[in-house]
């Protein structure tokens, strides 16, 4: 029986075995790895490592776990934030009492001051409403056809009274302002 084993760099790559009438080849190195089955276990082992390190690197950097005082922050008199407390020296006491919660109330005006005069800035009669801009506050104020109480029109001056609702004020008696 022949033998012949082929070799690259020393080792040994096939042996092929002369039987008679038979050709067979048999892979001496089984274990044997290509280039690029090299080179991705080396993309392997650099990611593993870049990751170690990272690991690491978190450890030794870590903020979890700080003390009470290294988290706390502080607002100053101006509204900045600080890391140093406020000087107890300057600190204010306000009585309860003084600490109003939701919107002031508006105190109503003379009978007098009620009225109001203001212009039809815009009128839509289809769908009826409008705004009214007052004379006094340029405040544009909202008019529906039912506080309406004579035909109006866009660029008419008008008097009327307001009423506060949940969406703001509203116009209510308008009438012709006769010039």
């Amino acid at each position: 029986m022949d033998s012949h084993v082929f070799t690259l760099s020393g080792q040994a790559l096939y042996q092929y075995r002369a039987f008679p009438g038979i050709l067979t080849s048999y892979e001496l190195n089984q274990g044997m790895e290509t280039f690029s089955k090299k080179e991705k276990e080396k993309a392997r082992q650099k990611k593993r490592k870049d990751k170690e390190e990272k690991r690491e690197d978190r450890k030794a950097n870590a903020t979890k776990g700080l003390g009470l005082d290294d988290m706390l922050a502080y607002v100053d008199e101006n509204g900045n934030i600080s890391s140093t407390p406020p000087d107890p020296r300057k600190k204010k006491r306000i009585d309860q009492e003084d600490i109003q919660i939701g919107v002031a109330k508006q105190q109503a005006g003379e009978p007098q001051d009620l009225v109001r005069q203001g212009v039809v800035t815009f009128f839509n009669d289809s769908k009826g409403y409008g705004f009214i801009r007052d004379l006094q506050s340029q405040e544009s104020i909202f008019v529906h056809i039912n506080g309406v109480k004579e035909p109006i029109g866009e660029q008419d001056k008008v008097t009327f009274t307001t009423e506060m609702t949940p969406k703001g004020p509203n116009a209510v008696d308008v009438k012709k302002l006769v010039a």
